[in-house]
């Protein structure tokens, strides 16, 4: 090696106050009066006792709507005649970077599709919530709501199934705007 190679790196000098860390903890005292002057004057208190309280509107932009980027909880769409819209592609699952998507086809009852979905799992405790499934899609039975608050005691609770998920779509399609 050679020496024009080797960068030779010096410790800063520090003054006096640097080394008693005054500055810094000045600054963290700043801001935590900041919080103390949020939460005492202003009455903006960030903890709540979730899920017996609920923070309202989360998560929010400035007129207290949802996001329209937020990503919560799947749903599987009905078509006009109330059937599950998902045409057994496998499309959703081959396009999940998490694998958290089991689908298990049958033949069509129905003469307009030659396969449905006999079974069709989501694992909502693996799922990144990333999009990728709804986007994959071609017939646009697949679709994330804005659901968050979700909860399950024990890990098969949280694995939704065909009919759990038709349940979540007949549950948000009547918050959804016309």
């Amino acid at each position: 090696m050679k020496d024009s190679d080797v960068i030779v790196l010096e410790e800063p000098k520090l003054s006096l106050t640097d080394q008693f860390y005054l500055p810094q903890v000045l600054v963290g005292l700043g801001t935590t009066m900041k919080h103390m002057f949020n939460v005492v004057v202003r009455g903006k208190d960030r903890v709540v006792q979730y899920p017996e309280e609920k923070r309202e509107g989360l998560p929010v932009e400035k007129g207290g709507l949802l996001l329209r980027t937020y990503r919560g909880v799947h749903r599987l769409n009905k078509d006009e005649e109330g059937r599950v819209k998902c045409v057994a592609c496998f499309m959703c699952s081959t396009a999940c970077p998490a694998s958290c998507i089991h689908i298990e086809a049958a033949e069509s009852p129905w003469p307009d599709r030659e396969k449905y979905p006999a079974k069709f799992d989501i694992d909502e405790l693996r799922c990144i919530y990333c999009g990728m499934c709804e986007e994959a899609c071609p017939v646009d039975a697949i679709e994330l709501t804005h659901l968050y608050d979700i909860i399950g005691l024990t890990r098969q609770e949280m694995i939704f199934d065909k009919t759990k998920l038709l349940e979540i779509f007949d549950q948000t399609v009547k918050e959804e705007p016309m």
